[in-house]
């Protein structure tokens, strides 16, 4: 290998992770219970952002440990409760969510994330909303 090409190949290395912009971002949780008289919107924090992904043209002629398909996912995380006001006495009222406190780039782990493109969907609620403050 000439000094060229690994010196490019380091670079890119140190390059793709310093573009990386990958953070905790405020996002707005909508929980409703169908037996419960509200809906609570919850304030948390989610890894989002843009990862450096490497993916050859050449794929056949690579291992493929040395392709890359990196998302935003969580470093730290921990859970809070949140809950549901107006549940009779016989709904189990709690909602547990995540809150990121790092982030990183890496492969996704099924255990706690979606690592598929995230379908349409809404995030309203359906019946009067509350807001939930920690």
């Amino acid at each position: 290998m000439s000094p060229f090409f690994v010196m490019s190949l380091l670079f890119g290395l140190i390059f793709g992770q310093a573009a990386s912009l990958c953070a905790p971002s405020e996002y707005t949780i909508h929980v409703e219970k169908r037996e419960c008289a509200y809906c609570l919107a919850i304030n948390t924090t989610i890894c989002a952002g843009f990862c450096m992904t490497r993916d050859s043209n050449g794929k056949k002629l690579l291992l493929k440990s040395a392709l890359s398909q990196n998302v935003c996912t969580y470093k730290e995380m921990l859970y809070r409760t949140a809950l549901i006001p107006g549940c009779p006495h016989h709904t189990i009222p709690y909602y547990s969510y995540p809150v990121a406190v790092s982030c990183k780039c890496g492969k996704c782990n099924t255990d706690y994330s979606d690592c598929v493109r995230e379908r349409v969907r809404t995030n309203y609620c359906t019946k009067p909303q509350k807001l939930c403050t920690l």
